[in-house]
């Protein structure tokens, strides 16, 4: 089989529409939108997969520590040596105490579940990002001994308060008294940030280290140390390194181990999707396999012509080859480019929907992200492509085959 310049040029035409001078028929045009829309679909999803992965992963970062160094019993009594030995590490960019419970916050009739974290404001800048998503307010405001507190926007919503009122917090009694009734105190709103979490922004609330150790009843007690590293991947070797050089017992967590089961199911999602969507393509790509039988019993005459005038079968299989691909490669195309283009703007197509249709596509409780956002990447786009190329080619090859079997006397017996 080899792709001359004839054979090229008579697959060209055939694709054309000899009545109506269209640039395809009908099952063809079919066949064409079908791989468009796969392709479109597939660049899409894939993309905005990839977007959620990011922010997912970016925001956790930005929240929680590298890695977690927490005392085995009731607190850790030696904290400022830990500190010390994790700031000596090289691998280690950031370290601070943190002081942690549960606990009970409301506002006037509403009430919500939380997690109260006790933090030194300027030590908690060299572990998270916080700082950098502060809609109102700063760290800087939570001063020891003072009672305030920073909520996360969707807790400051659903509790229906702003910066500056009023909040009650409820916490257990910790320490030595640990049979005593509940702890309450009012505390003002010094701020408010957003992660753009779910997860985050409904259920942690910062306060000083000093005040909920106040709080609690348990002056310089402290949970354990947190770390932000210069590579947030090596977090469980430094962290065990960490442990084993203090030589004491305490209990190691990292962000590898906390959200691995999270970030393991959204690349299944993604693998389960692309293989699915995949399938849309497919049904595509081999409807053009209809189309050129069609085209092959339709032509037989033609094919006959050809081969008395010399034309080999692999010529013949070249032309028919030449058509599907032609039919695909437009069909690719188009998909590829209308992908690119919603991957793009995939934000403000979402958010016109929902202002359309009144509904909110990802509820944040659900996905535990308050925006849509996507992200392109080259090697999905070239692995979309290749396998809608190979696809498209697989499903030329019957066709061409049964074109290049026509024999001339037969064909032309009834012409």
């Amino acid at each position: 089989m080899s792709l001359r310049p004839f054979t090229a040029f008579v697959g060209w035409r055939y694709v054309r529409d000899r009545r109506g001078g269209r640039f395809v028929s009908f099952i063809a045009l079919a066949s064409m939108l079908g791989i468009a829309l796969g392709v479109w679909v597939l660049v899409t999803v894939l993309s905005v997969m990839n977007g959620y992965q990011r922010d997912v992963q970016s925001r956790i970062l930005g929240m929680v520590a590298h890695a977690v160094v927490d005392g085995a019993g009731d607190g850790m009594p030696e904290w400022r040596q830990v500190l010390e030995a994790a700031r000596a590490d090289p691998r280690v960019a950031g370290a601070a105490p943190y002081l942690q419970g549960q606990g009970m916050i409301s506002h006037r009739r509403e009430s919500m579940g939380v997690v109260v974290r006790g933090i030194v404001p300027e030590e908690e800048k060299q572990v998270t990002s916080v700082s950098r998503h502060m809609e109102e307010g700063g760290l800087e405001e939570l001063l020891a001994g003072e009672r305030s507190v920073i909520l996360g926007r969707e807790l400051a919503r659903r509790l229906q308060v702003e910066r500056g009122d009023r909040v009650t917090l409820v916490v257990p009694r910790s320490g030595s008294d640990l049979e005593g009734p509940p702890r309450m105190r009012v505390f003002r709103v010094a701020g408010i940030y957003s992660m753009g979490l779910y997860e985050f922004d409904s259920r942690i609330v910062f306060t000083h280290m000093q005040t909920l150790q106040e709080l609690f009843g348990a002056p310089g007690w402290v949970t354990g140390i947190r770390l932000r590293l210069h590579d947030p991947f090596q977090a469980p070797t430094v962290a065990r390194n960490l442990v084993y050089s203090l030589g004491g017992l305490y209990l190691v967590s990292d962000w590898t181990r906390q959200y691995s089961n999270l970030f393991r199911a959204i690349a299944m999602q993604k693998q389960m999707l692309f293989l699915l969507l995949l399938l849309i393509i497919s049904v595509a790509a081999f409807n053009i396999v209809a189309t050129l039988v069609m085209v092959v019993t339709e032509k037989q005459a033609d094919i006959a012509i050809l081969r008395t005038l010399g034309a080999s079968s692999g010529e013949v299989m070249a032309i028919f080859i030449v058509q599907g691909a032609l039919i695909g490669a437009a069909g690719i195309v188009l998909g590829a480019v209308m992908g690119v283009l919603t991957a793009w703007n995939v934000e403000e197509i979402v958010a016109t929907l929902e202002g359309w249709f009144h509904v909110r596509f990802l509820p944040p409780d659900v996905y535990n992200i308050m925006r849509l956002s996507a992200e392109l990447q080259g090697a999905d786009l070239a692995w979309i492509t290749g396998m809608a190329v190979f696809l498209t080619l697989i499903a030329t090859l019957y066709p061409a085959w049964r074109a290049a079997r026509v024999q001339p006397a037969a064909a032309l017996r009834y012409e």
